[in-house]
């Protein structure tokens, strides 16, 4: 089992940054791929942007040069870096760790509380 928690939401200006983070509980943190995902009120949880556990990162096209993704595996920890926020990233944004079992379909994922982010106009 693998505990997810996130700090380093808050309220900001547009234009501003926040930095989140999300501390595992477990070594094997360095094995999964992590990812942040957000949901605004009244939308679907969508995936915000991943890091394998090789450190290859991937971003959705609204974030893309605004927000970096990154992780310190040595403190089983990630991070997600925004700058120049916009009203339009204020959601909840949640920490998801995953990985497979290997030479399977199954997917075994943990999934943090979430954190608040607002941004004001």
């Amino acid at each position: 089992q693998v505990q997810l928690v996130e700090s380093g939401g808050g309220l900001v200006q547009a234009g501003g940054s926040l930095r989140l983070s999300c501390a595992a509980s477990a070594n094997i943190f360095r094995l999964y791929t992590m990812a942040w995902y957000r949901q605004a009120p009244g939308k679907q949880r969508e995936l915000v942007a991943t890091i394998s556990s090789g450190g290859s990162s991937n971003y959705k096209d609204s974030v893309k040069g605004r927000f970096t993704i990154s992780r310190d595996n040595a403190k089983n920890t990630g991070y997600l870096q925004m700058n120049s926020l916009k009203p339009e990233d204020t959601a909840v944004y949640y920490c998801n760790v995953h990985t497979f079992v290997e030479n399977t379909a199954t997917l075994i994922e943990y999934w943090g509380q979430g954190t608040q982010v607002t941004v004001s106009s």
